[in-house]
């Protein structure tokens, strides 16, 4: 029985003919066949008396394979550059660095332009802009703590931490981020104006067919499509229920606690309103129960036709703020403008929660980092981070099957991305094998066979 944890060898350097992250160049390669790069490149005006060395929009898709790869900072795309066999001419740390720093809030807005021509592309791949269930967008803000006094715009935020407080919209079809702003530590979650600002963007990311009837000051009657946005008591405020419903927005916010709420909720408490819970796959949630309010509670403020929807279930260990101080009960509400039986409402609402996942897919992908010490840096660095999330969702949509269709960060970089394989030359061509027994390699070799049908 062998009782040591590895074989004794001698290393040396210099070592030829074997790569690492082969499918990190399957990402690129996919990349490539979207043509993320060149359209990236349209948008970005070169400065300068003579074009740079490395094209930006090339700059950009490398940082996004580091980044899905796990790369923290613009050091890291060293581990690319040393593989040209792969990743042809990657440019250096410093060029990168420069990258992020040449990048304003009209050059990001420009390239969510192109990235918004990217999506539609692969939407129609994936039969999403010919289907006909609504379009469902979660809001959310998270904090992102970071350690040094020196970055613009890192401030004290709510729970004593420091940092940043970014804003981001995700489709939940998909779990792509279509769009996000970098925000202050100190900025407060519930602000109007960065909740209408992340719809209207992410909108805009949305397909043509999709959005039109949807942007500000569109005539609601050429939609063809319902979009309706979530989020959590944030966005409880009337102007963003108002710029929602200006924008032909269905929506689900949770619902705050106040003296009309409670009363609603106590008056129907022994009354014959409440309905058995159902989960998302219909079947009954034990000991939960869902009951509509609206007749309860009076709403001269909020959009026509909205709705009170309120959840009871039986108090367990860990149970977030209820709506009415309880011995029982947990109780939690939303409001809503949209029709159908409450419980298939709550069942929606409750699906709010995979923003959670998906931003938690993003801090394992760089969006902790913030390495800059300029804001506008930092903020074009978040767009590369939801630029390298989106990319690895098309590519799981598209390429993948099975369990890696969700398969998160850390198992996609072990399995996948960081798969080792040996170079060897065939025919005037150069060929990788990956290394004999690596448990994902049909799954890298069918996404090769499925990039290659993308036209």
């Amino acid at each position: 029985m062998q009782i040591t944890s590895t074989n004794r060898v001698s290393v040396e350097s210099d070592g030829t003919g074997v790569v690492a992250h082969v499918g990190l160049h399957a990402l690129g390669a996919f990349a490539d066949r979207l043509q993320l790069g060149h359209s990236l490149s349209s948008r970005i005006t070169p400065r300068g008396e003579r074009a740079p060395v490395h094209d930006r929009g090339k700059v950009l898709t490398h940082m996004a394979l580091v980044l899905a790869g796990g790369g923290e900072s613009c050091a890291d795309i060293e581990h690319l550059r040393l593989q040209s066999d792969l990743f042809g001419d990657v440019a250096s740390d410093s060029t990168v660095f420069r990258t992020f720093h040449e990048l304003d809030g009209v050059a990001l807005s420009d390239l969510a332009a192109a990235t918004a021509q990217v999506r539609t592309m692969v939407w129609d791949r994936m039969g999403l802009t010919t289907s006909k269930d609504p379009v469902v967008l979660d809001i959310d803000a998270s904090l992102i703590e970071v350690h040094s006094e020196n970055k613009e715009g890192a401030a004290p935020n709510y729970k004593k931490g420091y940092g940043f407080h970014p804003m981001l919209c995700f489709a939940d079809a998909t779990g792509e981020a279509l769009s996000s702003v970098l925000r202050p530590g100190n900025a407060t979650a519930n602000t109007v104006a960065d909740h209408v600002g992340v719809l209207d963007a992410a909108i805009a990311q949305l397909p043509e067919v999709v959005a039109r009837g949807h942007r500000a000051g569109d005539d609601s009657s050429l939609a063809t499509r319902r979009v309706v946005v979530r989020a959590d008591s944030a966005g409880c405020s009337e102007g963003f229920l108002a710029a929602a419903r200006a924008r032909n927005v269905g929506f689900f916010v949770t619902a705050r606690s106040n003296s009309q709420v409670v009363n609603a909720v106590f008056d129907a408490e022994g009354c014959d309103v409440w309905l058995p819970a159902l989960t998302a796959d219909g079947e009954l949630r034990d000991g939960a129960a869902v009951a509509e309010l609206t007749s309860l509670i009076e709403q001269s403020t909020l959009p026509a036709r909205t709705r009170l929807i309120v959840r009871r279930e039986p108090l367990h260990p860990g149970a977030q703020r209820s709506l009415i101080p309880s011995l029982e009960f947990r109780y939690w509400g939303f409001w809503t403008d949209q029709d159908g039986d409450p419980r298939d409402l709550d069942a929606t609402m409750r699906a709010h929660a995979h923003v959670e996942n998906h931003i938690q897919r993003l801090k394992e992908s760089g969006l902790t980092a913030m390495p800059f010490t300029r804001f506008a840096a930092n903020a074009a660095w978040l767009f590369a981070v939801c630029l390298g999330g989106d990319l690895v969702r098309w590519f799981q949509l598209l390429c993948l099957s099975g369990a890696w269709k969700n398969a998160r960060p850390k198992t996609l970089r072990w399995g996948l991305f960081h798969a080792p394989g040996r170079l060897i030359r065939r025919s005037r061509q150069l060929v990788v094998r990956v290394i004999s027994g690596w448990p994902a390699t049909d799954v890298l070799t069918v996404a090769y066979q499925r990039m290659a049908l993308i036209t």
